[in-house]
C-alpha cells in the first residue's frame, strides 16, 4: 500500500516522523522514526528498542541510539546500509523546517532530497480515514468504555459527588485508566457556568465549580489500543435565559440536521453549511468546524467544515465526530458532540453524550 505509493511517485525511501503514522504501519505507540523503502522494507529506528521488539512489527528494528539519536547520522547511514544509487530520491516530510532541509540536503548531496506536500504522510492521512475492521473494533471499545463514564459523570454531576471542573476531570482519567484505557484521549476539558464561553477553556479544567447554575461543558476521550473517542456533554442547570435557551435549541437542532446527513455519498462541506446556514437565521456563528475524523488521533481526515477545498465524500467505515456548538461571553457556550460509523446504509452513533438538564 504505501509502499506503491513511492512506488508511483519515483521515491526510493521516504522518512516518517509522525508518531500516528508509525503506529498505524508497525504498532510502534510512540517515539521512533521510521524509513519506508520502495521496495517494501521498513526500518524502525525506535528510542525504546525493547518496547519496539515487543510491540513493533518492522523488516528491521535499529536503536535510534545506535546514531546518537542524531537524524543527519541515521540518515546517512541508511542510505548507506540500503546501498542507494546516487540520484535516488529521498523523501523528508513535509513539515520539516526550511534550515532542517537545506541542511539535509547537503548532508545527502548524492541525492534528490524532496520535501512538499503531497507526500506519504498526506497519502496515509487519506487512507486512515476508510477504518479497517480492527480498527472500529478498537475504536468501538473506546466508546463503550466512554459511554459507561457519561452516565457515571452525570450521576456524579447531578448529585455533586462531583464538585468541580478537576473533580470532573480526575474522575474521568482515573476511571478511564482504572478499566484499561491506555490514556484519556486529549486533555479534558471541563468548563463550568464561569468558563464555558471559551471554545475550549483556558486553563482546560480549574478549581471552579462545575454543574451549576447556567451552562457547563465536557469535552473528552479515551484511549483504547490506540485509538481514542470524543465526546462533548453540555450540563444545564437552574433557569436559563432567553438567549441561552435560544443557543440550546439551535445547537440541538443543528446535531439533529447533521446527523440525518450523516451517511455514504453525502459531502462534508454541504453537512457543514447546513448547520452554518441554521445558525446564520437567528445571527448565531460557530466558530470551529462541525467536525472531525478520529482514530490514531483525535483530529484526523476529514475535517467537516464549510470551505469546500476541505470537501471529503463520506465512505463506509469512516468514523467522525459532529460537534456543533455556540458561545457567548454572558451566556456561556453549550456544544453536543459524538462519534459517528458511516455504514453501507447511513450511520451508527457510537456515544451517547447529550445535552443533561440538571
Amino acid at each position: 500500500m504505501a509502499a506503491e505509493n513511492l512506488q508511483e511517485r519515483g521515491v526510493e525511501v521516504a522518512l516518517i516522523t509522525s508518531d500516528a503514522d508509525v503506529r498505524y504501519l508497525t504498532g510502534m505507540p510512540y517515539g521512533s522514526l521510521l524509513f519506508l523503502l520502495s521496495s517494501g522494507l521498513s526500518i524502525l529506528l525506535p528510542w525504546d528498542e525493547l518496547l519496539a521488539r515487543k510491540t513493533a512489527s518492522a523488516s528491521a528494528i535499529i536503536p535510534y541510539n545506535d546514531f546518537g539519536r542524531n537524524l543527519e547520522t541515521a540518515l546517512k547511514q541508511i542510505v548507506k546500509r540500503e546501498s542507494l544509487v546516487p540520484g535516488a530520491t529521498i523523501e523528508l516530510p513535509s513539515d520539516i523546517g526550511h534550515l532542517e532541509y537545506m541542511r539535509y540536503t547537503q548532508v545527502l548531496e548524492d541525492f534528490a532530497v524532496e520535501c512538499r506536500d503531497g507526500d506519504l504522510s498526506a497519502y496515509l492521512g487519506e487512507k486512515r480515514m476508510v477504518k479497517e475492521k480492527e480498527e472500529i473494533a478498537a475504536l468501538r471499545r473506546a466508546c463503550e468504555l466512554t459511554n459507561n463514564l457519561i452516565d457515571e459523570v452525570i450521576a456524579g454531576v447531578s448529585m455533586r459527588t462531583l464538585k468541580s471542573e478537576a473533580d470532573v476531570a480526575l474522575f474521568l482519567e482515573a476511571s478511564a485508566l482504572a478499566r484499561g484505557a491506555e490514556a484519556i484521549g486529549f486533555e479534558t476539558l471541563a468548563a463550568g457556568p464561569g468558563r464555558s464561553f471559551g471554545i475550549h477553556a483556558f486553563p482546560a479544567c480549574s478549581a471552579a465549580e462545575f454543574g451549576t447554575e447556567g451552562m457547563s461543558i465536557l469535552d473528552f476521550g479515551v484511549n483504547i489500543d490506540g485509538y481514542t473517542s470524543d465526546v462533548t456533554l453540555s450540563f444545564v442547570r437552574g433557569e436559563t435565559s432567553d438567549r441561552q435557551e435560544l443557543m440550546i435549541s439551535l445547537v440541538q437542532e443543528a446535531y439533529e440536521t447533521a446527523a440525518s446527513m450523516a451517511r455514504p455519498g453525502n459531502g462534508t462541506c454541504s453537512i457543514a453549511k447546513a448547520v452554518d446556514e441554521l445558525f446564520a437565521r437567528e445571527d448565531f456563528f460557530m466558530p470551529h468546524s462541525l467536525g472531525h475524523g478520529i482514530g490514531l488521533q483525535v483530529h484526523e481526515q476529514p475535517i467537516i467544515k464549510s470551505a469546500s477545498n476541505t470537501n471529503v465524500v463520506l465512505e463506509p467505515g469512516m468514523v467522525i465526530t459532529l460537534e456543533p456548538g455556540l458561545y457567548h461571553a454572558d451566556a456561556g457556550g453549550v456544544r453536543i458532540e459524538n462519534d459517528f460509523l458511516i455504514t453501507g446504509s447511513g450511520h451508527e452513533v457510537l456515544t451517547n453524550s447529550r445535552l443533561i438538564r440538571l
